[in-house]
C-alpha cells in the first residue's frame, strides 16, 4: 500500500505540474511541491501546543444546506415585530396583547426549509422591532421587562410547538440599547420554561459597553453566552477578549454581491478570527429577495428578486462561503498557528481533532475586498510563494484536496474549482503555493466537497406591466400577498365574515398602533409593488375605511423611496378620508398638497379609487367618475405603485389592478 501511495504521489505531481494545459488553466499552476521551493514565507501548521478556539460556524441572516453551495452552518432570523427593519416590515406573532399566531410571515417556512437541507443548522432569533403594545405608550421595549421577555419566549415556544423547531440562540435588540436587568429576566424566564439549552447573545451592536458591563456584573457575565458585535472590521475590543466568552461577528458583510463583495467576505471570514478571535461570522443577508431599489439592493450572498419570473443568480459570495463551510463544522477547532502572509493575505487552519485538517488561504487585495463598513485601512497584497509545513498530528497526512477561486477578470475567473489533489508523502509534510492577488485556496483532508449543479434559472423579466390581485385565497400559505412589500404597517390576507359577497376575501392593514420602532417608520402605513422604472401607469383598487371620522386610505404611483427611507418617500398619492374629504399629495407625509376637496365618502363602505399618471399630469376617479384631472406632477419621474392608510388603522383593499405603459 505504501509503495502504491508513493507511486501515486509521483503521478499526481506530474499531473499537477502540467495541469496548466488543462481546463483549470493558471489555477493549477500554483501547486508546487517542496522540491521546487522558491523564496518566500514559511508557515507552520501545528497542534503540538494545543488548539485555538472552538469554531461555531458561518451563517447568514437567512439560509443553509450541507455540501452544496454556501452550506451555511447558521441561520439567523428576525423575530418579526411589525416595524420597518431595513427593507420592509415583518409581521409579529403577537400584533396585540391577546393575539398569538405562529404562521405569519416567511421565517417559519424558511427555518423549516433550512432544517430539511441541514438538520444540524444552528437557529438564532433576534428582534429588530417590537409590537407597540409592549411599550405601553413608549417607543421602548424595556418598560415591562417581564412582559417583553414573555413575548420573546412565546416565540421560542411557538417555534417548537407549531413547527418542531428548536431555537439555539436568542438575541436582545438588534443594534439598539440593551438592558442588563432585561437580559437577566430573559434568562430566568427561559429556564422557567425548560429552555436552559437556549443560549443568549448580547448585544448585537458594539463590543462596548456590553463587555465592560459583563466584567463588572457577575450575574450578567453568567447569563450571556456569546458576545456578538456587528461590522467589527475584523477586530474585537480588549474587554470583550478579557471576558473569555465566545466572540462572534453576529452581523457582517452587507455588501453588494459582486466580486468586490466576494472579496470582502473571503477576507473577513479568515481575518475575523485571526485579528479578533471571532469564531462565527454571520452575513446580512443570505438572499437579496427584495426590490433592488430598496436600501442595500443585492447585498445578499445570492440574488433572487424576481418572484414573478423565478430568476435568480448564484453570486460569487456563495462560492467564497463554500471554501470554509463545506470543509468545517461547528465543534471543530482553529489551530493556534494561524496568521497573515508576508506579502498580504491570511491563512487559517481548523481540525476536528480526529485527524482531519482544513486550511483556508486568502489573498484579497485592498481594492477588491472593501466591505460596506467599516473603513478599511490600506494594505498591500503582492505575488508571493508561501510554504506550509504540517507538524504535530498532521505531519503524516498523505494527501490534501484542493479547491480554488480567483476573483476578477472574466478571462481569469474561477469560482470554487476543484484542482488535482496534493500528495505529501515524499515531501516531509511541506508544500509551496504560488499566490497571486484575489485568490482563495482550501486544502483539506475531507473529500466531501462538491460544487454540484442546478437547473438554469428562468430568464430575468421585468415586473408584469399588467398586474391584478383579487386576494381570493381561502387558506393562504403565507399571510402576505405576493409581490407586495410592506414598508410601514402589516398587510395580511383577511376573511371578511361581514361580507359574504364580492369582498369576502381582502387584504387588510392590521396594525392599530405604532410599533416600537427600529428605523424611522412612516406615520402612515404603506405597501409597495411593481417596477421602480414605471412612469406612465394606472392604479385601480377597491378600498374600505374601517375607522369612522379620522380614517383614511390611499393609492399611489411613482413612489420613489422605501425601507429605512420610507418617511421621505415622494410620489403621487390619492387619498380619501372618512370625514368626507379627498387629497392629492406629492409625498407620503402629506406636506406637498396638489389638490383637496370634499367628496361623499364615509367609513364602513367600499369605494373604487383610480389613479392615472401620464407624463407630467395625473388624474383621479372615485367609483369610476372623474374627481380631479390633469394635476401637474413633475417629480418623481418613476417609482412603484402603492396602497396604504392615513395612520395605524384597520382598512381593507380588494381587486387591485395596475396597468403600466412604460
Amino acid at each position: 500500500m505504501a509503495e502504491w501511495l508513493l507511486s501515486a504521489s509521483w503521478q499526481r505531481r506530474a499531473k499537477a505540474m502540467t495541469a496548466a494545459a488543462g481546463s483549470a488553466g493558471r489555477a493549477a499552476v500554483p501547486l508546487l511541491l517542496c522540491a521546487l521551493l522558491a523564496p518566500g514565507g514559511a508557515y507552520v501548521l501545528d497542534d503540538s501546543d494545543g488548539l485555538g478556539r472552538e469554531f461555531d460556524g458561518i451563517g447568514a441572516v437567512s439560509g443553509g444546506g450541507p455540501n452544496f453551495g454556501a452550506s451555511l452552518h447558521i441561520l439567523k432570523v428576525e423575530i418579526g415585530g411589525d416595524g420597518q427593519t431595513t427593507d420592509g416590515t415583518e409581521a409579529s406573532h403577537m400584533h396585540y396583547a391577546l393575539d398569538e399566531n405562529y404562521f405569519r410571515g416567511y421565517e417559519w417556512w424558511l427555518m423549516k426549509e433550512a432544517k430539511k437541507r441541514n438538520p444540524n443548522i444552528t437557529l438564532i432569533g433576534l428582534p429588530w422591532s417590537f409590537p407597540g403594545w409592549l411599550g405601553k405608550g413608549f417607543d421602548w421595549p424595556y418598560v415591562n421587562l417581564q412582559l417583553t421577555a414573555y413575548y420573546v419566549v412565546t416565540w421560542i415556544v411557538g417555534a417548537k410547538r407549531y413547527h418542531d423547531l428548536d431555537i439555539d440562540y436568542i438575541g436582545i435588540w438588534n443594534e439598539r440599547s440593551y438592558n442588563a436587568n432585561y437580559i437577566k429576566v430573559l434568562r430566568k424566564m427561559l429556564n422557567y420554561q425548560g429552555l436552559q439549552r437556549v443560549k443568549i447573545i448580547a448585544s448585537d451592536n458594539l463590543w462596548e459597553s456590553i463587555s465592560a458591563s459583563m466584567l463588572l456584573d457577575a450575574e450578567l457575565f453568567k447569563v450571556v453566552d456569546v458576545i456578538g458585535a456587528h461590522y467589527p472590521g475584523t477586530h474585537s475590543a480588549k474587554d470583550a477578549k478579557l471576558t473569555g466568552k465566545k466572540l462572534w461577528s453576529s452581523e457582517d458583510f452587507s455588501t453588494l454581491n459582486s466580486d468586490m463583495g466576494a472579496g470582502c467576505w473571503g477576507r473577513i471570514l479568515n481575518q475575523n478570527y485571526i485579528n479578533g478571535y471571532m469564531t462565527s461570522t454571520i452575513a446580512w443577508n443570505l438572499v437579496a429577495s427584495y426590490y433592488e431599489q430598496l436600501p442595500y439592493g443585492r447585498c445578499g450572498l445570492m440574488t433572487a428578486q424576481e418572484p414573478w419570473s423565478g430568476h435568480y443568480v448564484v453570486e460569487s459570495p456563495v462560492w467564497v462561503s463554500a471554501h470554509t463551510t463545506q470543509f468545517t463544522q461547528p465543534g471543530w477547532y482553529y489551530l493556534k498557528t494561524v496568521g497573515h502572509l508576508e506579502k498580504g493575505g491570511s491563512y487559517v487552519a481548523l481540525t476536528d481533532g480526529l485527524g482531519n485538517l482544513t486550511i483556508i488561504i486568502e489573498t484579497m487585495s485592498h481594492k477588491h475586498s472593501k466591505c460596506i463598513r467599516p473603513f478599511l485601512p490600506y494594505f498591500n497584497v503582492s505575488q508571493q510563494f508561501a510554504t506550509f509545513v504540517l507538524k504535530g498530528s498532521f505531519s503524516e497526512i498523505p494527501e490534501l484536496q484542493v479547491w480554488y477561486t480567483k476573483l476578477g477578470k472574466t478571462s481569469e475567473r474561477f469560482l470554487f474549482k476543484q484542482l488535482d489533489s496534493l500528495w505529501l508523502l515524499d515531501s516531509d509534510g511541506s508544500f509551496t503555493l504560488s499566490l497571486h492577488e484575489d485568490e482563495l485556496f482550501t486544502l483539506t483532508t475531507l473529500t466531501t466537497g462538491r460544487k454540484g449543479s442546478y437547473p438554469l434559472p428562468p430568464k430575468s423579466q421585468p415586473f408584469p406591466s399588467t398586474y391584478k390581485d383579487d386576494f381570493n385565497v381561502d387558506y393562504p400559505f403565507f399571510s402576505e400577498a405576493p409581490n407586495f412589500a410592506d414598508q410601514t404597517g402589516v398587510f395580511e390576507y383577511f376573511t371578511n365574515i361581514e361580507d359574504p359577497g364580492e369582498h369576502h376575501f381582502t387584504l387588510r392593514q392590521v396594525l392599530n398602533q405604532r410599533p416600537i420602532t427600529w428605523a424611522a417608520d412612516a406615520s402612515n402605513t404603506i405597501s409597495i409593488i411593481g417596477d421602480y422604472n414605471w412612469t406612465n401607469l394606472t392604479i385601480k383598487c377597491d378600498v374600505y375605511i374601517e375607522t369612522p371620522d379620522t380614517g383614511g386610505v390611499f393609492i399611489a404611483g411613482r413612489v420613489n423611496k422605501g425601507g429605512i427611507l420610507i418617511r421621505s418617500a415622494r410620489g403621487i398619492f390619492f387619498w380619501i378620508f372618512a370625514n368626507g374629504s379627498y387629497r392629492v399629495t406629492g409625498d407620503l407625509a402629506g406636506w406637498i398638497i396638489y389638490a383637496l376637496g370634499r367628496v361623499e365618502v364615509t367609513a364602513k363602505k367600499w369605494y373604487t379609487l383610480t389613479l392615472t399618471i401620464k407624463g407630467h399630469f395625473a388624474s383621479g376617479m372615485l367609483n369610476d367618475k372623474s374627481l380631479w384631472t390633469d394635476i401637474p406632477v413633475n417629480f418623481p419621474k418613476n417609482g412603484w405603485a402603492a396602497i396604504g392608510t392615513h395612520s395605524f388603522e384597520f382598512a381593507q383593499f380588494d381587486n387591485f389592478l395596475v396597468e403600466a405603459t412604460c
